[in-house]
């Protein structure tokens, strides 16, 4: 039996009344036995609505809600997302028909909201819609890059063959995130272990060390002293101190998702980071490249690709740059010109976009700067971590190995007089 989720277009729902989600079951114009979900202000509304695409219903019923939720809800992450595509182009690759495709990989997927979308889609696609309009119902999984490449695949009658490019650029960005992740994670990861292990030694081991000490008889060394007293304020405040870091790292991340004159300069700001800031600048450009080559190969307008690009590279730097070479391309400018002109782009990538201009295979020059960037950036994490390790090392030796010796100075002092 086939499903399907289909939501009503203008009407009552424009009117602002309540939508009520029902189940239905039915029979299309082909005979075939269909149901699904859909939202609609009642049922006699839902009937017509059907009715209007060619299904014969037979029973509907409200949807019921679960008393305690779904349990077994997952997230569906961008890699669940950039599976489905390798799958499904190489399930059309081999001949397999795009609704038995579906089938095929919904029921192989594990993440069970996984499966429900694509059981979505495939309803979508058997009630008579394209698959392109079937991915535009779901905005939070798939963008508009990937719903106007399928739907230029679908046009141009070579979807398989720009499914493939989506699967490939969907697996080069996910790579690409997860060594930045990577990058940032590691040392945040082992500062933030760093603080927790001197939290616990401040406030439950160095007071066993100043209970000692209180009959010792004599004046403790400076640094025991100073170790003391910070584990005294740690006792005192502790509920103070992790409390105003944890209200300052809410605050940061509401404030990036609120403000977004906020979450601007933090990205600008990042791009000026000490070896970070490399980073991230190479893997803007390494993503402004691979999205725009993608777009090319699909035969997507150039001053139409813009739009797509300058929000895939994830930074406010080069969105406005790339929104202004937006505006030079369409007066006529070349986009070697136009990025030239907006002094963020290193002038490889400009000389090789010319290149490509020139000899018409912008397309394959843009994929080469994007295979450069994407193996800098690579390089470049590994060098990070290579670097970070005996600075993280160090400073653990420092920060923990000091305050044992601050503790000890007395008893080493002690053995001294004896």
């Amino acid at each position: 039996m086939a499903a399907t989720n289909l939501k009503p277009k203008g009407g009552a729902k424009d009117a602002g009344l309540k939508q009520v989600e029902f189940q239905w079951e039915g029979k299309n114009r082909s005979g075939n036995k269909v149901s699904g979900v859909r939202e609609a202000v009642s049922e006699a509304m839902l009937r017509a609505l059907l009715r209007r695409d060619g299904i014969n219903v037979s029973k509907v019923k409200k949807k019921s809600k679960p008393l305690f939720g779904n349990m077994s809800n997952q997230p569906i992450l961008t890699a669940d997302i950039s599976i489905f595509a390798r799958q499904l182009a190489t399930m059309m690759s081999a001949g397999v028909p795009l609704v038995q495709s579906f089938e095929i990989v919904g029921k192989g997927h594990e993440n069970p909201s996984m499966r429900d979308l694509i059981g979505k889609i495939k309803g979508s696609v058997e009630a008579g819609g394209t698959l392109a309009d079937a991915l535009r119902e779901h905005p939070d999984y798939f963008d508009d890059l990937f719903c106007n490449l399928v739907e230029a695949g679908e046009q141009a009658g070579i979807l398989e063959s720009l499914l493939d490019k989506i699967a490939t650029y969907k697996e080069k960005s996910e790579s690409m995130k997860k060594k930045i992740k990577k990058a940032l994670s590691y040392p945040i990861a082992v500062i933030a272990i760093s603080f927790i292990i001197t939290a616990i030694l401040m406030i439950f081991v160095v007071p066993v060390f100043s209970d000692m000490f209180k009959d010792f008889g004599a004046d403790l060394p400076m640094a025991t002293q100073v170790v003391v007293a910070i584990s005294n304020g740690f006792v005192t405040n502790w509920h103070i101190i992790f409390g105003s870091i944890f209200i300052a790292l809410t605050a940061f991340k509401e404030a990036r998702k609120r403000s977004t004159k906020f979450k601007h300069m933090t990205e600008r700001l990042s791009l000026k980071l000490p070896l970070f800031g490399e980073i991230l600048n190479k893997s803007a450009i390494a993503r402004f490249s691979r999205t725009l080559a993608t777009m090319f190969a699909a035969g997507t307008p150039l001053v139409e690709s813009m739009d797509s690009v300058a929000g895939a590279t994830g930074n406010i730097v080069y969105y406005e740059a790339i929104m202004k070479v937006k505006e030079e391309i369409s007066t006529g400018t070349q986009l070697a010109s136009s990025l030239e002109d907006t002094k963020v782009f290193p002038n490889m990538v400009i000389q090789m976009i010319s290149i490509g201009e020139e000899s018409g295979a912008i397309d394959t020059m843009l994929n080469k700067v994007a295979d450069f960037y994407e193996e800098e950036v690579d390089n470049a994490v590994d060098s990070l971590s290579s670097l970070m390790e005996p600075m993280i090392m160090a400073f653990l030796g420092v920060v923990i190995g000091g305050l044992v010796v601050a503790m000890y100075l007395p008893i080493f002092k002690m053995g001294s007089v004896v």
